[in-house]
Order: C-alpha cells, then sequence, then structure tokens
C-alpha cells in the first residue's frame, strides 16, 4: 500500500490572490504577504493540462483502467484537481470514475497550535471507499504532514484496498516518510521558498509560482 496529505479568506484581484503551499505551520500569514510578489512561474496552464493528463493515463495504467478506483481530493485546490483527473480519466477510458472531498482539518497535528479553523466539506461517492482504490488528490507535497492528517480521515470513513497520493507538484523538504505515486512536477526548492499554485476554479487563472516565503 503506497503512503500519501480548508480555507476561507475575501476574495483578491486575480492577480494578487494567494494559491497554496501545503499547510505548514504559519503559511496563512506567508499566503497573505506572499500575495505582494508573484514569484517565477514554473508551470503554464498548458503545463498543468499536460500534467493532468498524463498523471489520469499513469493511473489507467497502474489501476487496470481505473477498476475500482475512487478519486478524493484534499481542500481546497485539490477538490478541484481531484474533479479535473476525473474528467480526463472518463474521456480516456470512456467510464466516469468516482470522485469526492476529504477534510484533514480535525486530524492535523497542529490543531493544538492553531485551534481556530474553519471545517472543510467531506463527500464520499454513494459507493463509498470500502475494498477501493483511493487516490488522494492534492496540489503540493512538501512534508507531508497534510497527507498523514488525510490517511486519519480516511481511516474514519472506510477501508480502502489501497491507497495512492497524486499531487501536481512534488516540492521535497518532507518530514515524514510519504512519497507521491503520480506526481505532475518534481521541483527543487529552498525551504525560504513558497509555491503558489492558482487554478481557475478559485483564482482565474491557472498557473503554479514559485517565490521566496515572506519572512
Amino acid at each position: 500500500m503506497c503512503a500519501m496529505r480548508p480555507e476561507h479568506e475575501p476574495k483578491r484581484p486575480a492577480a494578487s490572490r494567494p494559491g497554496s503551499d501545503e499547510r505548514a505551520a504559519g503559511e496563512d500569514g506567508a499566503l497573505k504577504s506572499a500575495a505582494a510578489s508573484a514569484g517565477k512561474t514554473v508551470l503554464t496552464p498548458e503545463e498543468i493540462r499536460r500534467a493532468l493528463s498524463r498523471i489520469a493515463h499513469e493511473i489507467l495504467e497502474r489501476t487496470h483502467g481505473g477498476e475500482g478506483v475512487v478519486l478524493l481530493g484534499i481542500p481546497t485546490r485539490g477538490v478541484h484537481l481531484a474533479r479535473r483527473l476525473a474528467a480526463r480519466i472518463a474521456e480516456f477510458e470512456g467510464a466516469p470514475v468516482p470522485y469526492g472531498s476529504l477534510d484533514v482539518t480535525m486530524h492535523r497535528d497542529d490543531l493544538r497550535l492553531r485551534p481556530a479553523r474553519a471545517l472543510q466539506r467531506t463527500e464520499v461517492p454513494p459507493e463509498g471507499v470500502d475494498g477501493k482504490t483511493v487516490v488522494l488528490v492534492d496540489d503540493v507535497l512538501f512534508s507531508g504532514r497534510t497527507v498523514r492528517a488525510a490517511l486519519d480521515a480516511l481511516n474514519d470513513i472506510g477501508r480502502p484496498r489501497a491507497v495512492q497520493l497524486a499531487v501536481l507538484v512534488d516540492r521535497g523538504h518532507r518530514e515524514l516518510p510519504i512519497r507521491a505515486a503520480y506526481v505532475g512536477k518534481n521541483l527543487l526548492t529552498a525551504y525560504s521558498e513558497m509555491v503558489r499554485v492558482l487554478l481557475t476554479e478559485t483564482d482565474g487563472e491557472d498557473s503554479v509560482l514559485l517565490g521566496e516565503r515572506a519572512r
């Protein structure tokens, strides 16, 4: 079994609205400050599209045509990516793939440090997850702590046959023994940098940016 990973904020102009890195401690303030500096583009809209198409093909190859697969996105942007992957797989395979969302808020290991968190939505397809191959989907894999929380949250709703992880960006700096089975782009980063994923559904555009984390 392959190991795998919420936000309410006033709307901002598209050019300055932050995307997301993996939710490490202290990230909220860093994201807000980062809006002042866009950073350099490391994935364009077309590159994001191609990366998701490749991941969809890889999922089909490793799961015998998507048999028994359920995609669960980690809020917020992971949910949109899971929806896009489900659409790609359905396009390639000609059959729908169930998808949903998995809130990890109450399973985070920094909850006692930052208890005021808004709960996100968990939506599991009617088929459930028992005996399924669940592919957790997130935008950025960083320390691995969000994915660990996702595994605990998944354990509350069922017992999958296997669990895999798909991420758009793996930026390294793991703190837990967690590895993604499907990666859109491996990105070499300094710990002082931050990765911002922008998606049309939340930010009005698709791109992945790399910039300095606010100090």
